[in-house]
């Protein structure tokens, strides 16, 4: 039987509607703001802080300031119609202070502020027509209470409709319900860091007393960031020892077929492919199912190590598949795989959504009988009317466009299926622990001999006749360009060249040596503008971002990229890679708008100085953070609420290694802080991760 979650966080994963003040309406807006759950709202963290220690007399109190003061009501001035504000009139022994209403109803104005009474007042102070003024004060007690009134207040994230109050009413509620948890943290890193109890670091993280608390290298904050790195880190152990436990298969070659392959490259393997490929060996002759990514900087051969495995899993008895994301990369990667297994004597089928009839029949029959043995598609790969006689590794290229489900339903197609997971975009170390840490991986390092350097040059978008120049001398010189742009159409919101109109716009300087091609055309008539740009008369190819991902063209040695401002540092490096790819120099020209943001600066100048995949990559993370490095809903990446991949880096190595330790220890979480570990995977609702344990 699957564990349950622990009836002491039943509290915490009530609907926040169950918070007092907390209708449906609200409830639907908290809801989008932080989460549907009580819980959610401890994770939602105070963005700032409102000091209200500041207790200035009537006369001093500086326009623009959060201050309190104490007063006397001395009158109330009724509006004369609906529109008007309604006014009342304090005093102290300094001056006037006029506290200023809207769209006031009934009588509680006067219950609340009765002439004469001694009130506490605290909100935004404002000069208006010689007056000094509080527009909707955040607080009005008696003198009496004045004490209750909080010195500082936590400020959050809002939403529209959702005032500031409601909300640190709910987040106050919610953290009534905080229980004591049992300690799930090894005693000593608890020591050693200084942290403060579970129930104390999330009290203390809504309780700031200074701006320097807001900070995320806070013991309170640094214990909790923790917390949820653990949880996360737990999860993808337990994932990984799940997968080990699934019988896989062995899958020994003696590598004759690889050999040939090998023999016929015309030039030799890089020592990261060969270190990678005997990794990739060993782990398909392993009686565990093998889980591998396989990174490697644009250009960095990593075909050529997946044709590799693939041909080690043919030459077993067995099938191997390749998924690529889109069909213009599934076309390239069969063309190139083609090739490269051909002097091996093995055939590569392929399987797009086009394959249709009779055509695609034959493809179907071919996987069923075993005839076909190294298949390569899109996701029609996985859809239900395809079999495969002995599928034995499947590969997955562009592995942060696909999610676990798909993944899965690929290896469903086969017994103890390896999976060997591709990407070109070179993922930072900590994001890599982070998003895919149930997986080995194995790095590219080297770029195949022969390739040229790129040369990287920014300029303004004023100068873009310049450019054209410089185009027309470089097609002169029998260059082949991309031309790359952003939209595809005029965008009303923002001012950018369509691509179509910077087509019509060369195609008037340099006629019909002028393609295009973007993601609104239909497959055909993509294929055909790539073929006539790789051997055909284009010459100057005018795309958007579609040529981002796996379109080899050798002769390409330009690239303009229009907005190079508008793009992310990750996804620039990408477009920048299908130039350089033969034994000629390159060049990439990036055209940017002005005036060019600081971020933008930053961007551009690092493409200038590098093109090391890597070092680009880390760039990025300090640049956009972690979530839009790899586009988070696409990735896989978790998405944290309280850890930042930046500031607690090295906490992402300690929790992986201490989830390690303790499924060593306790495979089962059977002791009393594997109990407590999982009271923690249920708290960051890691309960997926939760059900491959054992009661207990």
């Amino acid at each position: 039987m699957s564990p349950l979650r622990p009836q002491v966080l039943f509290p915490l994963f009530a609907e926040a509607t169950t918070l007092p003040g907390i209708g449906p309406r609200f409830g639907k807006l908290l809801q989008g703001l932080a989460g549907p759950h009580v819980a959610d709202l401890l994770w939602h963290r105070p963005s700032g802080l409102i000091d209200r220690r500041f207790h200035p007399k009537v006369v001093e109190a500086p326009a623009g300031v959060i201050a309190t003061l104490t007063v006397t009501v001395d009158a109330h001035v009724k509006p004369y119609h609906a529109r008007q504000p309604y006014r009342v009139r304090c005093r102290d022994e300094t001056g006037f202070l006029h506290l200023v209403f809207f769209h006031v109803k009934g009588d509680y104005l006067e219950r609340l502020l009765p002439v004469g009474a001694v009130r506490v007042v605290s909100g935004r102070i404002e000069h208006f027509n010689n007056q000094i003024q509080i527009t909707h004060p955040d607080h009005i007690v008696d003198a009496a209470e004045a004490e209750k009134l909080p010195a500082i207040e936590p400020v959050y994230r809002l939403t529209g409709g959702l005032p500031l109050r409601t909300v640190q009413k709910a987040v106050a509620a919610a953290l009534s319900r905080v229980p004591a948890l049992p300690e799930w943290t090894e005693p000593t890193l608890l020591a050693q860091r200084n942290w403060p109890s579970w129930r104390e670091a999330v009290l203390a993280l809504h309780a700031p007393a200074s701006e320097a608390d807001l900070l995320p290298e806070t013991p309170a904050r640094e214990r909790l960031a923790y917390d949820e790195l653990m949880a996360s880190q737990l999860a993808v152990a337990l994932l990984r020892a799940h997968t080990r436990r699934l019988p896989g298969r062995v899958l020994k070659a003696p590598g004759v077929l690889r050999d040939k392959a090998i023999a016929a490259l015309p030039y030799r393997l890089t020592l990261s492919q060969r270190q990678a490929s005997a990794e990739i060996a060993g782990d398909m002759a392993a009686t565990h199912r093998m889980l591998r990514l396989l990174q490697g900087d644009v250009g960095s051969g990593k075909t050529v190590v997946a044709l590799i495995a693939m041909l080690d899993a043919v030459e077993a008895g067995a099938q191997a598949a390749l998924m690529a994301p889109t069909e213009i990369l599934a076309r390239q990667h069969h063309a190139t795989l083609s090739a490269l297994a051909a002097p091996a004597g093995v055939a590569v089928a392929l399987l797009t959504g086009r394959e249709k009839g009779k055509t695609r029949e034959a493809l179907l029959a071919g996987l069923r009988s075993g005839e076909s043995r190294i298949a390569v598609g899109t996701h029609a790969l996985f859809q239900e009317s395809v079999e495969f006689k002995d599928l034995a590794l499947a590969v997955i290229d562009e592995q942060h466009r696909f999610g676990v489900e798909q993944r899965a339903a690929l290896s469903a197609k086969g017994k103890g299926v390896d999976i060997l997971a591709m990407t070109a975009t070179p993922i930072p170390r900590t994001l890599m622990l982070a998003a895919y840490g149930d997986m080995e991986h194995s790095r590219l390092t080297e770029k195949p001999a022969g390739r040229q350097p790129i040369t990287t040059r920014t300029v303004p978008l004023a100068r873009l006749e310049e450019a054209v120049a410089g185009i027309d001398r470089a097609l002169a010189g029998g260059a082949k360009v991309y031309w790359i742009c952003p939209l595809v159409e005029e965008s009303e919101q923002v001012d950018l060249a369509a691509v179509d109109e910077r087509q019509v716009y060369l195609k008037e300087r340099f006629g019909n040596r002028v393609g295009l091609v973007h993601g609104r055309m239909k497959g055909p008539q993509k294929d055909a503008a790539m073929e006539a740009f790789a051997h055909g008369d284009v010459d100057l190819l005018v795309a958007t971002t579609v040529v981002e991902v796996g379109v080899d063209v050798p002769e390409a040695t330009v690239m303009v990229i229009e907005h190079a401002e508008r793009f992310g540092l990750a996804q620039l490096h990408q477009l920048r890679g299908r130039i350089g790819r033969g034994d000629k120099s390159s060049a990439c020209l990036l055209l940017y708008g002005q005036p060019l943001g600081e971020t933008a600066k930053q961007r551009l100048a690092i493409l200038r100085e590098t093109d090391d995949g890597f070092r680009i990559a880390e760039e990025d993370l300090k640049l956009r953070g972690a979530g839009e490095v790899l586009g988070t809903r696409q990735s896989g990446l978790p998405e944290f609420r309280l850890a930042d991949l930046l500031v607690h880096a090295p906490l992402v190595q300690t929790a992986r290694d201490d989830a390690r330790l303790v499924l060593h220890r306790d495979p089962e979480l059977t002791s009393p802080r594997g109990q407590a570990l999982r009271t923690l995977l249920y708290l960051f609702e890691r309960d997926a991760a939760a059900r491959y344990l054992r009661s207990g």
